[in-house]
């Protein structure tokens, strides 16, 4: 026999996307001007580095699924995880680049999924000309954390932002 839900348990696994609290500083890059944006955890806390920042939804089982809302020439400054990564633009037009110097690049358009493979260098921005959003989903339950480009960390560290020794967010200005 299947597992039997109530309607409140079922309720508890809902994430309404108006009640949805975004972090503008959930990663170690979110200081750099082009790398301004709102991380949305939806499913599991995926790979965000700030440790205050939880999900609507707490069981990520195999996969986590954060959204992304950024101003036309923002987004994510390159990066790797030790999964692979799928992105689906759900407005506007996203640019996902790849390699240690982000030297390729595919654009997508609305509903458009491109998948990243682990280890791989990948950054993303907002091509188009109007505030958009996008979907990353992360593969595993535990993500790992991410892996910065070194001139990212240099930059981010000029800002105050650094990381300790667990991967978590810490503003050495204070």
């Amino acid at each position: 026999m299947a597992k039997r839900m109530t309607k409140e348990e079922m309720l508890r696994r809902v994430a309404r996307f108006r009640d949805l609290r975004p972090s503008t500083q959930a990663f170690v890059d979110t200081r750099l001007p082009e790398h301004q944006r709102e991380i949305f955890n939806v499913i599991g806390r995926g790979v965000t580095e700030d440790p205050a920042l939880t999900p609507a939804i707490t069981d990520a089982r195999d996969f986590n699924v954060t959204y992304v809302a950024a101003e036309p020439g923002k987004g994510a400054a390159l990066h790797a995880h030790p999964t692979v990564e799928v992105f689906i633009a759900l407005s506007g037009r996203w640019a996902v680049y790849w390699n240690d110097e982000g030297d390729e690049e595919v654009v997508l358009e609305p509903w458009d999924v491109v998948s990243v493979p682990p280890g791989v260098m990948r950054g993303f921005r907002n091509a188009g000309t109007e505030r958009a959003y996008l979907m990353a989903v992360l593969g595993g339950t535990d993500a790992g954390k991410v892996g910065w480009a070194t001139s990212v960390l240099e930059r981010a560290a000029a800002t105050g932002l650094a990381l300790d020794a667990q991967g978590n967010l810490i503003d050495v200005r204070r």
